[in-house]
């Protein structure tokens, strides 16, 4: 039996200060360990993602996993693992590119904001399922389907206002659901929210790869290219985001929360 330890950090991503946006667990191993320790190990973090760091020719591979799945794509712990690649484990370094199933993900850093290009993933127009009414709680004014479900309402206040069922949710045949609404009733351009309850994250602080999906919408209808973004969890995000056609990209400072080790018996 050997005896794992494992350098680990929380860095806390679309956030100036603790407390703040959303936290991702990362982990940096030498090698890959087996998927199932890792969805453990995810499990046991409790954080909406834990992150998994490989090194290889000077640039790092990672996988995501929330407490119950392997995730496709996830924003804020990409950004948390920049800010653990540029300040702790390569510091003075002012980028870096990860090796992901969702392509070459590359993390800069100005300062202590720390700029993501994602996927595009712009939505369509579709015809709502009988439940998604019934799992927010209030009619949407227009449904988008990209990756996950789009809920477009009038203002942010409605959003604020939804009380989802999580079990409707999870019963939708996506993994998530987003609401969004133009944030100018609370000084930005999109409000959101996002909830993926199947996933193990019921509603999550910030997500990036949320608006990869909803940036593309908001773009071609307030006919900008750059907009500020808000994410109306109870810990809160902000981010800056950029329609680049084929990338959206994302900017946002990012705190360190906790360092340590995770160590048991393998």
């Amino acid at each position: 039996m050997a005896r794992l330890s494992i350098p680990y950090f929380v860095v806390n991503a679309f956030a100036e200060k603790p407390f703040a946006g959303n936290p991702a667990g990362i982990c940096v191993l030498d090698r890959w360990l087996p998927a199932a320790a890792m969805q453990a190990i995810a499990a046991e973090n409790g954080l909406p993602v834990t992150a998994f760091l490989v090194g290889v020719g000077g640039f790092y591979a990672m996988r995501w996993f929330t407490p119950v799945v392997e995730e496709e794509m996830c924003g804020h712990a990409t950004l948390g693992a920049g800010w653990v690649v540029l300040n702790r484990l390569v510091p003075g370094l002012e980028q870096v590119v990860f090796a992901t199933t969702a392509g070459a993900l590359e993390v800069t850093r100005s300062s202590n904001i720390y700029t993501l290009d994602l996927p595009a993933q712009p939505p369509t127009v579709c015809t709502a399922p009988d439940m998604l009414v019934a799992a927010l709680g209030a009619p949407p004014r227009e449904v988008l389907r990209a990756a996950y479900y789009i809920a477009v309402f009038d203002n942010a206040g409605e959003i604020a206002a939804l009380q989802p069922d999580f079990a409707a949710i999870s019963a939708l045949d996506t993994p998530g659901l987003i609401a969004t609404a133009p944030g100018v009733d609370i000084g930005c351009d999109i409000a959101t929210r996002y909830f993926a309850p199947a996933k193990g994250i019921p509603e999550d602080a910030a997500t990036g790869s949320a608006h990869a999906q909803i940036v593309p919408y908001w773009s071609r209808r307030l006919g900008r290219t750059v907009l500020e973004a808000r994410q109306l969890s109870p810990r809160g995000g902000r981010m800056r985001c950029e329609d680049r056609g084929a990338t959206i990209r994302l900017s946002a400072p990012a705190v360190l929360y906790l360092s340590g080790r995770i160590e048991y018996d393998a």
